[in-house]
């Protein structure tokens, strides 16, 4: 177990749950120890605090662990590759360190991206995986960005995030005005101030940004890392593609199926693309009933 990464970053406590530190990456752990394992990955522009909602729920009959990606939060901020398959092994190495030795695996927006690849990579160590309103690369996420405005706004920043050093030079600074718009324009329901300050200062922190950034740059290596494992298998683990109904993704389940043998599907409603924040006693009905099915 190492120290906080980020230092100068607030760390935010959730009663009942216990920081970790493991190679580098930050872990959130609470519940029953003997209870099933249920890890958590979240997206961008977030942390492990996009569960945050959720996990209390959860955590009375799973043990829960909610991991910062490399990049995101109290994780360390490493300048080699962001492809998917390269941080999901860097994500198995931190749950085996930790004793799990195989878990339920649940996963948003960028979070599902890695997720996807780990499946891919250890599906021997998985129980099912349910991946929540997510473009993966190779996977779900379109090949073209939509030039209509009413549709444009969901994904317009896959393409502006790949172009290099500009989003660096317009956003350093403004981190604070950019999650304010993700965290409004995409969701339903509201975001607190304290919320968008804590995104924007994890975001904001000495190689966050680069980092953030660094897994859009990488995408197109992990479409082809992600094609080249499905040339030799498809996914034969439980998948539940969580949908929502105000989301990015309308049918999960639907574009999951091609990959995935066993492939269910659930929308819930009244949400935007933050799913977790925005119902998350949808989330922990829906992912318990999974689990104990």
């Amino acid at each position: 177990m190492t120290a906080a990464a980020i230092p100068e970053l607030p760390l935010y406590d959730l009663p009942g749950f216990t920081h970790r530190w493991v190679d580098g990456l930050h872990a959130v752990e609470g519940g029953p120890q003997t209870g099933p394992a249920l890890v958590l990955l979240a997206g961008f522009p977030q942390t492990w605090w996009a569960w945050c909602k959720a996990m209390p729920g959860l955590a009375e009959r799973f043990r829960v662990i909610a991991i910062d990606l490399p990049g995101q939060g109290h994780s360390d901020r490493p300048h080699d590759s962001y492809d998917t398959h390269t941080v999901a092994s860097r994500i198995q190495a931190a749950l085996t360190a930790l004793g799990v030795p195989k878990y339920w695996l649940a996963a948003h927006d960028i979070g599902a991206w890695v997720a996807f690849s780990l499946a891919l990579k250890h599906e021997d160590r998985l129980h099912g995986l349910a991946l929540l309103d997510a473009g993966i690369p190779g996977i779900t996420l379109p090949d073209s960005i939509p030039t209509d405005p009413d549709r444009a706004w969901k994904t317009w920043h896959f393409a502006f995030h790949l172009v290099p050093d500009l989003p660096e030079t317009l956003l350093a600074g403004r981190e604070r005005e950019y999650v304010d718009w993700f965290l409004k324009a995409k969701a339903l329901s509201t975001f607190d101030s304290t919320e968008i300050d804590h995104y924007a200062a994890a975001l904001a922190a000495e190689g966050g940004l680069r980092a953030s950034l660094a897994y859009y740059r990488d995408a197109a290596e992990s479409a082809r890392k992600n094609h080249a494992a499905l040339e030799r298998r498809h996914l034969t683990v439980p998948v539940l593609g969580i949908s929502s109904s105000h989301g990015s993704i309308p049918d999960m389940a639907a574009s999951l199926s091609p990959w995935a043998d066993n492939a269910t599907g659930v929308v819930i409603p009244n949400s935007g693309h933050f799913i977790p924040d925005e119902q998350p006693a949808a989330v922990v009905a829906a992912l318990t009933a999974f689990i104990e099915r």
